[in-house]
């Protein structure tokens, strides 16, 4: 009878909850400004194709006429263990929402993913933590059917404990609960944007300039 309830009890809170893309609550009056700098990838919901896995942290930079663009490195395995060391870069168009864009993102060696996705702050404090997501294909009731989703620090070392109850909150809002994983980071983080090392792991540098290649989140 336990187990019947409580099956129950978790089956209402599934149906009550409102998974429809365009309710999603986003960051009010959200500043980029504040925004732009560096943030390190501690946990991740990948969407469906080859995507970054560890050693993830992104630079974000407003320029002089408020436009904001990204580059961030990152861990990928190609051909089941082929270990590359990923550039990434994207552009971002302003809407009517301060904290929903569109990113465009590319990439020079043909296995990594292009594209034209939105982008949405959900939710951030500037100096601690920071959370989005993107919904790349709506179902046609209006849930996500392939979306991806970072949870930012702006410590490589995580999340302070009062930032990972809002976070815990805000997984739920998404309906993303549970589908997030840990984002390691190996390397020494204050070398990550050396342009001669993409990334480094266990402290070694894994590659250099010669390999070249780009995509985005």
């Amino acid at each position: 009878m336990i187990r019947i309830l409580a099956a129950l009890c978790f089956l209402g809170i599934c149906l009550a909850q409102d998974c429809v893309v365009s309710n999603i609550k986003v960051m009010q009056d959200f500043d980029k400004f504040r925004y732009a700098g560096t943030w390190y990838a501690v946990a991740k919901k990948d969407p469906e194709g080859l995507f970054l896995l560890d050693n993830i942290a992104a630079h974000f930079t407003i320029d002089e006429y408020g436009k904001m663009t990204a580059a961030a490195k990152g861990r990928v395995i190609i051909l089941n263990n082929w270990e590359l060391c990923a550039q990434m870069f994207g552009t971002f168009e302003d809407t009517d929402d301060p904290a929903k864009f569109k990113m465009k993102y590319w990439g020079a060696a043909s296995y990594l993913q292009n594209g034209y996705d939105d982008h949405w702050v959900i939710d951030t404090d500037y100096d601690n933590y920071a959370i989005t997501y993107s919904c790349r294909q709506e179902d046609i009731d209006g849930t996500c059917l392939d979306s991806y989703s970072f949870i930012f620090s702006r410590h490589a070392t995580g999340l302070r404990p009062e930032d990972q109850k809002i976070v815990h909150q805000k997984k739920q809002e998404l309906c993303l609960l549970g589908k997030y994983r840990r984002v390691a980071h190996t390397g020494k983080r204050n070398i990550l944007f050396r342009e001669d090392c993409c990334c480094l792991l266990h402290g070694c540098c894994l590659f250099g300039k010669q390999l070249n290649t780009f995509v985005l989140l």
